[in-house]
């Protein structure tokens, strides 16, 4: 029984990673796509978005719904798994939300 448990909770656990997206992914398709529009919003090189005291931004599914916002308004193509990987991408690098189930 102890054996399926902790079998259990490793496959538990490969699932949560198997769910994450892609951190260099996302930064890449972050810097080839996001940057520009935040530079020009923000100034600097634009990472001030994120970390403004009054920003949008406040739990994972607001971040989550904020890059597909943004996705559709620049057209770009990304699949559902590139999504996920801006979502990492940003989240890791600027805001550090806790996810449910990932």
């Amino acid at each position: 029984m102890k054996i399926q448990s902790s079998l259990s909770m490793l496959l538990i656990g490969l699932s949560s990673i198997a769910l994450a997206g892609n951190l260099e992914s996302g930064r890449e398709l972050h810097q080839e796509n996001c940057i520009s529009c935040h530079q020009a919003k923000m100034g600097g090189d634009g990472s001030a978005i994120y970390t403004r005291e009054d920003r949008r931004i406040d739990s994972y599914e607001a971040l989550n719904n904020q890059v597909r916002r943004c996705k559709t308004s620049l057209g770009v193509p990304w699949p559902e798994h590139q999504i996920e990987d801006v979502i990492t991408y940003l989240n890791t690098t600027f805001y550090k939300f806790k996810t449910e189930g990932k």
